[in-house]
């Protein structure tokens, strides 16, 4: 019995061991922290993906450029840092431009309303730059009995412009005058004298720039208008009695 016992003993005690040697060698040890930390942002950066690649197929410009950044800022040299890379500058640059397009045109105000007996129908756009006071807005005018005009309207006490005057102005860096006169009845205002040839100046311009002088102060200010927006299709035509 003793033999018996003695031969296997060493057998079982061999199996055990190699059964141990073999879970070492053949078993996956437990993830450390920093792998988990990895395998998570991988996780997450595969997520955001697919839904930058989702708002790309619905043309959702605006989100796709925001969460394509976030992407590149969060996850750098990640495989979906790469794609977007790839796919994000085109993009971009579309939004862009669709962006400035928009900011300028929503840059004019367009209005139909009764006015002195009559009916006027307006194009406006406020000025910005070096004013130092309210803003002037620039006006396109056309009303059923006086035809149509253009004119700079501001606050306080109108424009220096004794008789005709010359209004020193920039059309897309390009110098150039633009005359002008102040109106009778004493409105803050400056009628452009050339309201043709302005609108279809303005039409094809950018940014135009004029430099007036306000009856109530000394400093000349540099008026600026960035028209590039304006849409002469939502300014409604109106019959006409009086002016052309």
């Amino acid at each position: 019995m003793k033999s018996v016992f003695s031969r296997y003993v060493p057998a079982v005690l061999c199996g055990v061991l190699l059964l141990a040697s073999c879970s070492q060698q053949g078993g996956t040890a437990a993830p450390t922290a920093a792998q988990q930390q990895a395998q998570a942002q991988a996780a997450d950066a595969a997520r955001n993906l697919d839904t930058y690649r989702q708002l790309l197929r619905i043309g959702n410009d605006a989100m796709a450029v925001e969460l394509g950044h976030d992407i590149l800022n969060r996850y750098p040299g990640s495989p979906a840092a790469r794609e977007v890379q790839q796919t994000l500058p085109p993009i971009e640059k579309r939004w862009q431009e669709v962006s400035e397009k928009n900011r300028l045109a929503a840059l004019w105000l367009y209005q139909v309303a009764p006015m002195a007996g009559g009916t006027q129908s307006t194009a406006s756009i406020e000025s910005s730059g070096d004013l130092g006071s309210a803003p002037v807005r620039l006006v396109l005018r056309r009303h059923t009995a006086w035809g149509q005009s253009v004119f700079l309207y501001g606050s306080g006490h109108g424009f220096v412009c004794r008789g005709n005057c010359t209004l020193p102005a920039t059309v897309d860096g390009k110098p150039m005058g633009i005359k002008a006169y102040a109106p009778s009845t004493g409105e803050p205002a400056l009628m452009i004298r050339d309201d043709r040839g302005f609108i279809a100046l303005l039409r094809k311009a950018k940014k135009i720039t004029l430099t007036v002088t306000p009856v109530d102060g000394e400093k000349k200010l540099q008026l600026v208008y960035e028209v590039g927006g304006f849409d002469p299709a939502k300014w409604a035509p109106l019959p006409r009695h009086g002016k052309p």
